[in-house]
């Protein structure tokens, strides 16, 4: 029989069957007919591209840079930000309640260990502590630094994480958006923080606050989730492979910079309550320019993060840099012998400084490409690099301050202020400042002449 008459003699098979012979390989036969996939016509190719997204997806994915499920992230993230960071950003006030609280400034290094209960204290899951009465130094380091941090990273890692899901093109605004959450209650909380530590005690007030927190959280979490749904990201982690990105000398000078602007920025936060109190002032108006920093932070946050999405980050990042060295020598250092210039500081400081971390996306950009994976991983040693300054400058800022009576007269300038016990910290964190300029400007200068690797 011919071969043309049994083949159309043959009865189709069914679905089943070539489902099933779809999935097997063939044998070599010289009657098998071999098909080119370019030889596929081109509906056929979208129809099996289209098949394979649908099989692979299984759903439809929420679109990015808009709608519900984007902004709604974003507003809980913005709140979950101002939640974590709400007693870190306040820590100056505690500290000034503490280091004129008989029950810790006795005892001993206690002037050099308080400092590093805002220092250590980065995160949220503050009630956990706050059951336990803290009346030694080392516990209220532990409890309100150490278990703080731990609960605050679970809580802001993931709105870091799932921010490069919901938003891309738009990424440096969202992250400026975003940031500018950790400010608010930074700007809310010092204002309150001093009448009810005058009223109720610090035990007591931590454990209201606690209180308030976790009814604030509880109604956020469902929000903070990411775009992409979990079929998707079950099985092992991805991983970088590539690591030719170590030799960009770009990486390294984006590394560089932002462990020097980690070194001077959280003097002032931690210190400004306590220098304010030199200036023999309630503990309400000390507060006024922590506060006001924190203000000022929210506008630099948002501006810098549209700013980073439109314009070179290191002619931005150097820019600001020299502006808060300027503002720190010349408002700070020099004027502020009364409250009025020293809350004009913490406005400008705030403003400039402040809006830092909203140039990470666009620092991270070029280096990373279109990797996730790597963005991701650069994101998260900036993060490190940024809160080993922030630790590392809590000993060298209180070994600055020591040394000078706490009652002493004051000069004409900020620098005579307490009897000149802060002077070299304000040199300290000028000249920080000043060298992260440099290194700024170093950075553009490499980044402009061409990728380079070590």
């Amino acid at each position: 029989m011919p071969e043309w008459y049994h083949l159309k003699t043959l009865k189709p098979p069914s679905v089943e069957t070539v489902t099933w012979a779809a999935r097997q390989p063939l044998p070599p036969s010289t009657s098998t007919v071999n098909v080119s996939v370019n030889e596929a016509t081109e509906p056929d190719r979208r129809d099996s591209e289209s098949l394979a997204d649908n099989s692979i997806n299984g759903t439809t994915l929420a679109p990015v840079d808009r709608g519900f499920g984007a902004w709604s992230f974003l507003v809980a993230a913005f709140f979950v930000q101002a939640i974590v960071w709400g007693f870190p950003n306040s820590s100056g006030v505690f500290l000034a309640s503490y280091l004129n609280d008989p029950r810790f400034n006795l005892q001993k290094d206690s002037s050099s260990l308080l400092p590093f209960v805002g220092t250590l204290s980065s995160g949220i899951i503050y009630c956990s502590g706050k059951v336990i009465p803290s009346s030694v130094v080392n516990q209220l380091i532990i409890l309100q630094g150490v278990i703080y941090a731990i609960g605050g990273s679970l809580l802001w890692h993931p709105c870091i994480s799932y921010m490069s899901e919901w938003f891309v093109a738009r990424r440096g605004l969202a992250n400026g958006m975003m940031f500018a959450g950790t400010s608010i209650a930074g700007l809310f909380l010092p204002l309150i923080l001093p009448s009810l530590l005058n009223r109720f005690g610090a035990p007591s007030t931590l454990r209201i606050l606690s209180i308030v927190i976790l009814g604030m959280l509880i109604p956020l979490l469902p929000f903070v989730k990411g775009r992409l749904p979990e079929s998707r990201v079950h099985g092992p982690n991805a991983r970088l492979t590539d690591w030719s990105w170590t030799r960009n000398r770009v990486f390294w000078l984006v590394l560089a910079v932002n462990t020097i602007q980690g070194f001077a920025y959280f003097v002032p936060i931690i210190w400004l309550p306590t220098f304010a109190m030199g200036l023999r002032v309630n503990g309400t108006d000390s507060a006024l320019p922590v506060a006001l920093l924190n203000g000022g932070s929210v506008f630099g946050r948002l501006v810098l993060g549209i700013l980073a999405d439109r314009y070179n980050p290191w002619v931005l990042g150097s820019m600001t840099c020299i502006s808060i060295s300027l503002a720190t020598f010349v408002l700070w250092g020099v004027l502020s012998d009364n409250i009025a210039a020293l809350i004009t500081y913490g406005i400008a400081y705030g403003g400039l400084a402040g809006g830092w971390s909203s140039l990470w996306t666009g620092f991270i950009r070029p280096i990373a490409k279109d990797d996730p994976t790597l963005s991701t991983y650069i994101y998260g040693l900036l993060m490190f690099s940024r809160g080993f300054g922030n630790v590392v400058s809590t000993p060298i800022s209180t070994s600055l301050s020591r040394g000078y009576p706490p009652n002493a007269m004051n000069g004409k300038t900020g620098f005579d202020v307490a009897g000149g016990r802060f002077e070299k910290m304000i040199v300290y964190v000028g000249t920080c400042f000043a060298s992260a300029a440099v290194v700024a400007l170093a950075g553009w200068a490499v980044e402009k002449s061409g990728p380079r690797r070590t």
